[in-house]
């Protein structure tokens, strides 16, 4: 049995981000499917409230419990100390418990890219994964972000290192994986009744890109505030409801009284999405998603189909999503829709809504295709432990998947 530690980022401090837990908890549930011993590593923030901090914990610690990894998580924070990095403290578990779990793991998977090196150092084999693909790339080479060498690369992008790509791909041999969903955790629910597509996300954030523009370097907002903007007016363009279930603070009241003057429906995610089961009860109960992407997918055009989108399809509900690039494998117009325009997204609801049931079956089926979460994870472990996988735990590619051109491929790059 393979051990693998998953380094995630920002869980903990996020009680109420559903869907970003389960960013990370799909690749949890299809390790320990496919007979692996997990251990989650995460850096927690201090709170400067100590019993807030203690309610995050406490929370934290019966979450993971629910999904099976009680006792296997690597909690730690890490002193400020003038001049120089800090030492680390862990949190239910000493240091020395911890480092002997990371000395004997096979694997690191990390999704923390500014993950402290000496965590790294610890370890035998690391592997990068990329969820923000094109982003993570373009901070890099720009200096914006130094991430530090792993053994392995992996990305969720489809482009990323190929001849397409409007980014640098670093000099590093990215092998590519898709976005993976545990399928038994998310069952096909069609309710033929429901009424609104819905979309989850976080409204106004600090996600800013910094780009030269006329010799000068200015900073554009990447929010999904900027990116809604533009079809604000599709409301009245169809008499089907549309629900954003948005993580809204104080400073976006303005944006919300604007969003109702055009018939969106607005509610606070924390209500409707604040844990693992709102967010998946919350999706279940759409009828579709509509949902527009950052400008940074549209810009770097890097064909990005989001973990919520896929968490929709698995479903089997329709996803009506902005377009992000050509690419190999998303279909269009059959269960899942890439609009670029008003019209294009308003025609795409109308479509979904005179064949409904079709659409609802084919996004399941798209799911089941391309994003299988054990046989996604079964390949990336392949890919970092070759030999060390069972027979058992290698499943035969996904339909539509044998020989498709830069998925599952690791790729030589000599740039």
């Amino acid at each position: 049995m393979s051990t693998v530690v998953i380094s995630v980022y920002k869980v903990a401090n996020f009680p109420d981000g559903g869907g970003h837990f389960w960013v990370y908890m799909q690749y949890v549930q299809a390790l320990l499917r496919l007979g692996c011993e997990v251990y989650w590593l995460e850096q927690l923030k201090p709170e400067r409230d100590p019993q807030r901090e203690d309610v995050l914990l406490a929370m934290f610690f019966e979450r993971m419990k629910r999904f099976g990894l009680e006792g296997k998580t690597l909690l730690y924070t890490r002193e400020r100390a003038p001049g120089g990095t800090g030492s680390l403290q862990f949190a239910g578990s000493t240091s020395a418990e911890a480092e002997a779990v990371l000395q004997r793991a096979d694997v690191l998977l990390n999704f923390h890219y500014a993950i402290d090196p000496r965590l790294l150092a610890s370890v035998r084999r690391t592997a990068l994964v990329d969820i923000d693909p094109g982003l993570l790339q373009y901070w890099m080479s720009t200096g914006q972000l130094v991430v530090q060498p792993h053994d392995y690369y992996l990305t969720t992008g489809e482009t990323v290192g190929t001849p397409g790509a409007r980014f640098s791909d670093c000099g590093l041999p990215w092998i590519h994986i898709r976005p993976p969903i545990c399928l038994d955790l998310w069952p096909f629910t069609y309710i033929p009744q429901a009424e609104a597509f819905t979309t989850i996300s976080t409204w106004l954030t600090t996600d800013f890109l910094k780009v030269r523009e006329n010799g000068k370097t200015v900073l554009r907002e990447n929010t999904k505030r900027v990116a809604f903007l533009p079809f604000l007016d599709l409301p009245s363009h169809t008499h089907q409801p549309l629900e954003l279930a948005l993580y809204l603070t104080e400073q976006d009241s303005e944006d919300r009284v604007r969003l109702d003057e055009h018939g969106w429906r607005v509610r606070h995610s924390r209500d409707t999405a604040g844990s693992p089961e709102a967010y998946r009860s919350y999706i279940q109960q759409s009828r579709g998603e509509f949902s527009c992407a950052k400008a940074s997918c549209i810009d770097f055009q890097n064909a990005w189909i989001s973990d919520r989108t896929v968490c929709y399809l698995a479903s089997g509900k329709p996803a009506i999503v902005q377009h992000t690039g050509p690419s190999t494998y998303l279909p269009n117009g059959e269960g899942l829709f890439r609009f670029t325009t008003v019209e294009e997204a308003a025609a795409a609801i109308e479509s979904v809504n005179t064949h409904y049931e079709r659409h609802c079956r084919a996004a399941r089926e798209i799911a089941e295709t391309y994003f299988n979460a054990e046989q996604i994870v079964a390949r990336l472990l392949d890919e970092t432990l070759g030999s060390k996988i069972p027979d058992q735990y290698r499943p035969a590619p996904a339909r539509g998947e044998s020989g498709t051109p830069g998925m599952t491929d690791r790729r030589d790059n000599d740039s």
